[in-house]
């Protein structure tokens, strides 16, 4: 589960081929925080500002919407309050610089972060949702997660006698394919990141190993 997120620093969405966003955001994020997500539209890609933790569209009140950041890709078709926007197709791309997951050492969990070698921003696959809450329109979104028991890198994280998951990510020649695909469609790019491709260190060590996108 991913409950803790770096967002795409601004003036690197060129590295997306996309425009800047237009709205400010935190440079780290949390349940309940806004942050930037790519839809598509008959316009084309665009981006919104979300809510991280997926407010259902039939809620009333924020206080009642809790542990709604990550959607289990294998139940996410039928929980109440994620059902919907999967059925109804509402897929979006989480452009993210860095994701953080808890590490036990000696028993203790210690946070690293989780970074593509390369340095490049990255893509989560999410849904997200409309909800009108006093009156105020809320954009929302959740992180799908997968099953990593027995992925070479995700595996690593989390307490030991949990079950490991991992988030999905959309890989550059699939983005868009992602964002207008159906539910059904959707299900083919739920797959394991490539563990090749990313790298972790400890949170409070990343101004170190990353100078030049924080």
């Amino acid at each position: 589960m991913c409950a803790n997120y770096e967002p795409i620093v601004r003036s690197r969405a060129q590295l997306l081929n996309l425009f800047e966003p237009t709205f400010e955001y935190k440079a780290d994020l949390f349940p309940g925080y806004d942050g930037p997500i790519i839809i598509a539209t008959d316009q084309g890609l665009e981006w919104r500002s979300a809510r991280f933790g997926l407010v259902p569209n039939w809620a009333d009140d924020l206080k009642k919407v809790k542990n709604t950041y990550n959607a289990r890709s294998e139940t996410v078709a039928t929980k109440p309050s994620f059902r919907h926007a999967w059925k109804n197709n509402q897929f979006c791309l989480i452009p993210v610089e860095t994701i953080f997951e808890p590490k036990y050492i000696d028993d203790k969990p210690h946070w690293y972060g989780i970074y593509r070698h390369d340095e490049m921003p990255f893509t989560v696959a999410g849904i997200y949702e409309h909800a009108t809450i006093n009156g105020e329109s809320v954009i929302s979104m959740s992180m799908l997660t997968i099953n990593a028991d027995t992925h070479p890198f995700m595996n690593q994280f989390h307490a030991p006698d949990d079950e490991k998951r991992s988030i999905v990510v959309i890989p550059k020649g699939h983005r868009k394919d992602w964002l207008t695909c159906d539910h059904e469609q959707a299900k083919v790019f739920l797959v394991d990141m490539p563990a090749d491709e990313y790298t972790a260190a400890p949170k409070s060590d990343m101004h170190k190993f990353r100078p030049n996108t924080l």
